[in-house]
């Protein structure tokens, strides 16, 4: 019998240090700063460090830590997505994942 492995992808491991770390939604933080926290956590706990508090947080405060993980994941694909993909807004509001969406496609 083979064990597997379970590899968590790129952006559930910044997603879980940005959850692990100090900084709160009401901050309203820069990508900046929301870089600079998910760093200091990943250095302070590591990956799997970072895991094991949000396993802790979803297993004292459920309601809680889903609200801090679905925080978690939309700024960090915000922040920490490929070039390429980053949203932006098109010129009539919309928001869109892709550069040709805001230039009408063009």
């Amino acid at each position: 019998m083979q064990l597997l492995r379970y590899r968590r992808s790129t952006s559930a491991v910044w997603a879980g240090a940005l959850f692990a770390s100090t900084l709160q939604r009401s901050d309203v933080p820069s990508a900046g700063q929301v870089r600079a926290a998910a760093a200091t956590a990943l250095r302070a706990y590591g990956g799997r460090g970072c895991a094991e508090r949000v396993a802790q947080e979803f297993g004292d405060h459920p309601e809680a830590a889903v609200a801090r993980m679905r925080w978690a994941r939309g700024v960090a694909r915000e922040v920490f997505a490929a070039p390429g993909l980053r949203r932006t807004v098109a010129g009539d509001g919309r928001d869109c994942a892709f550069p040709a969406c805001a230039d009408g496609g063009r």
